[in-house]
């Protein structure tokens, strides 16, 4: 394993068209990393620029102590794993793992160790002599990660694998990688633009959008300190909900005045950042679970938003409460046992020592 290192890494297409601007980020040794974000947002390009699939346009990459920017693909020693799978069909489970081998010229003997240890780490064993016509894509999906691990590359990549597989297989699949990951200590970089395999597999995840890096943190940070107004809406499910409105002062409190019925005094722990903004516009964000949620109904003296339920997303354990209040429109995460009607008025409380403040104009997050 070998850490990764991008310095000012960008990439222009024809057109001047800028696929990724100023990437820069070293990945540890043994690190867990997901870029994340939109479609189109550079975040594919960037790993096809790491695997040398993509000739980078400025900057440099290292893989350990060396730079790759000049170096073919099969000489930097890393394993890819495609959206698609790229198994071939006429040859089976074990020919489809051991063939990246063959080429390489491996003893006979030592290809099979490899083939049979990788088969054993995903389950494989019983399938080996199968083609890949007569396997699940599940199946198929691990056939395409046992053929990355029988390389024993310095550095895994990982192409969005999951699309193709339906959520149930997803799911599993999640968690064969991340246990994969603790089993080999390998380093792995995985492109994904859904938030959930990010904030389920990531140590460290890396927020991209338009080509640039919107923020690196771990999942807990991202989802408690979402440094810009475009992380804190797309890290988290549902979203974040946000309104506008503007701070001023009354009774001797801060307070933040939105639409109407939207007035909520803020937090001790906020008045002084928001203090440079009285008179001002500013965005607020609130995750769903933060309003009406059973630990805010149990908060003394916590202030309340009265609003119209339209819509009930009964989840199991949970519901998701669709409501309006005026021009603003969110959704309250809530215990699902409590009783909401549609059509009637919610009150309901607000966790605003969780709050988020956001500057409308640069989109940054207000500290």
């Amino acid at each position: 394993m070998a850490k990764v290192v991008l310095e000012r890494v960008e990439k222009v297409y024809p057109g001047a068209v800028k696929a990724v601007d100023n990437f820069n980020l070293e990945i540890r040794q043994g690190e867990f990393v997901v870029l994340v974000g939109p479609s189109g947002c550079g975040k594919s390009t960037t790993l096809r620029m790491v695997a040398g699939l993509e000739e980078i346009t400025g900057g440099t990459i290292k893989i350990g102590d060396r730079v790759v920017n000049d170096v073919p693909p099969k000489d930097r020693d890393i394993a890819m794993v495609f959206q698609n799978y790229a198994l071939y069909p006429h040859m089976t489970v074990r020919e489809n793992m051991a063939f990246g081998l063959k080429l390489r010229k491996f003893p006979k003997s030592e290809i099979e160790a490899r083939v049979k240890e990788a088969a054993s780490i995903l389950g494989l064993s019983e399938l080996l002599d199968r083609r890949p016509k007569a396997l699940s894509g599940g199946q198929r999906q691990r056939v395409a990660v046992g053929r990355a691990i029988v390389r024993k590359p310095e550095v895994f990549l990982f192409d969005e694998p999951l699309s193709n597989l339906d959520a149930k297989m997803r799911v599993q699949m999640r968690v064969e990688i991340s246990r994969l990951h603790q089993k080999l200590g390998a380093t792995m970089i995985y492109v994904t633009h859904d938030q959930i395999e990010a904030m389920t597999m990531g140590e460290r995840i890396v927020v991209m959008k338009d080509g640039l890096i919107q923020q690196v943190a771990s999942p807990l940070e991202l989802y408690d300190k979402p440094s810009n107004q475009f992380v804190a809406g797309f890290i988290g499910t549902p979203p974040m909900n946000f309104v506008n409105g503007v701070m001023c002062e009354a009774n001797g409190q801060m307070m933040f005045e939105g639409p109407e019925g939207v007035r909520l005094a803020v937090s001790a722990a906020t008045k002084t950042a928001l203090a440079a903004y009285l008179g001002k516009p500013v965005v607020l964000g609130l995750r769903p679970e933060h309003i009406g949620s059973t630990a805010a109904e149990s908060l003394s003296g916590a202030p309340r938003i009265q609003a119209t339920v339209d819509v009930i997303e009964l989840m199991g354990s949970e519901s998701y409460v669709y409501l309006r209040n005026g021009g603003w429109n969110f959704v309250s995460r809530v215990d699902a046992h409590r009783k909401f009607n549609v059509g009637a008025t919610a009150d309901l409380a607000v966790l605003i020592d969780k709050a988020h403040f956001f500057d409308p104009a640069s989109g940054k997050r207000i500290d």
